[in-house]
């Protein structure tokens, strides 16, 4: 085999002559390197208001995260969405609620990559459960992630936005989807990404997200899983039931709470970002960008999926995929 030069970076100039470890070594270099080249040690947080053209050149180009502040202080939810209020107004509407034994939504248990249980309810009766009124021995969460804020809750869109105008005005074009978020402490997203530009706006509570770029893609393992979904029982238990027929689906089986090194000794080289976004803020999460969100009990909240664009950005995080196992033994 012929020698190879590392173009990754100008500060790579090593050679690579066919040893895996070296190749192994040389990425992860090139890898750090471009972290430090780009990206922030903590997430930055902006005052509003935002020009369009700006944004864009400053955080989408760049795909850097930032919390913005004064976003939507002139949004009415932000005083009107307690549960008085939420009773009165949509009370009755009967939603989709994700319920789980642990509060792991479309997460990895053993062998499995397992979906909530997708239970049809009133929101009055949601409000039962999260104020503890009313016990039960799941965790429930409004997740579901197909427009339910203009879909299911057309009501509230009075309250918010219906678009962000300057981020449609970036991007030239509306969000694909405004999702509406409500529930236990005990509800954690898993570490996943999206092909979204998210921007992800806490109306009550806060929100805790742990965020890792595209780049730290191979320090994150990814395997595959047969599909599975909850199931609770009358006894109030729940059962692991098998998706027939379907595919088995690429997740993130680590915990970056408590990561388990020992297994995947990789993970020690990414480094995490942790921010909180509180009532009033809006974080600006980058499309590509792999996140885990945990939140305070009755956390509310809104966001905003506009479609990325699927441009030289995209083809180099597939290159970086493709190339993950090359740090396997790291």
């Amino acid at each position: 085999m012929g020698v190879v030069y590392c173009i990754t970076c100008k500060r790579c100039n090593h050679l690579y002559t066919g040893e895996k470890r070296r190749l192994a070594d040389y990425f992860v270099e090139c890898l750090q390197t471009i972290r430090i080249l780009y990206l922030n040690e903590s997430v930055p947080y902006l005052d509003g208001p935002l020009m369009p053209l700006q944004f864009y050149r400053d955080w989408i180009g760049p795909n850097k995260p930032c919390i913005i502040r004064n976003a939507i202080n002139d949004w009415p939810a932000l005083s009107k969405w307690n549960p008085t209020y939420l009773r009165n107004v949509v009370g009755q509407k009967v939603i989709s609620v994700s319920v789980t034994p642990n509060g792991y939504a479309d997460a990895v248990n053993g062998d499995r990559f397992v979906m909530p249980e997708e239970r049809q309810m009133t929101f009055s009766s949601l409000l039962d459960i999260v104020e503890g009124s009313v016990k039960n021995s799941g965790v429930f969460y409004v997740q579901k992630q197909c427009s339910n804020l203009t879909e299911e809750l057309p009501e509230l869109t009075g309250d918010v936005q219906t678009h962000i105008s300057w981020m449609s005005e970036a991007l030239g074009r509306l969000p694909d989807a405004v999702n509406f978020w409500l529930g236990e402490e005990r509800a954690v997203t898993s570490m996943h990404k999206d092909h979204y530009e998210n921007l992800y706006c806490v109306i009550s509570g806060e929100k805790k997200f742990i965020l890792l770029p595209p780049t730290d893609r191979p320090f994150i393992p990814c395997e595959l899983y047969k599909q599975a979904t909850y199931k609770q029982k009358q006894d109030g238990s729940f059962e692991i039931v098998d998706e027939k027929d379907s595919e088995k689906v690429p997740w993130i089986p680590l915990d970056p709470l408590d990561p388990d090194l020992k297994r995947y000794p990789s993970y020690q080289l990414a480094q995490p970002l942790h921010c909180t976004v509180r009532a009033g803020e809006m974080l600006y999460l980058p499309s590509l960008w792999f996140h885990h969100v945990r939140q305070s009990h009755g956390c509310i909240a809104v966001n905003f999926w506009y479609d990325m664009d699927y441009d030289i950005k995209y083809n180099y995080f597939q290159l970086v995929d493709s190339l993950s196992g090359a740090v396997g033994s790291v």
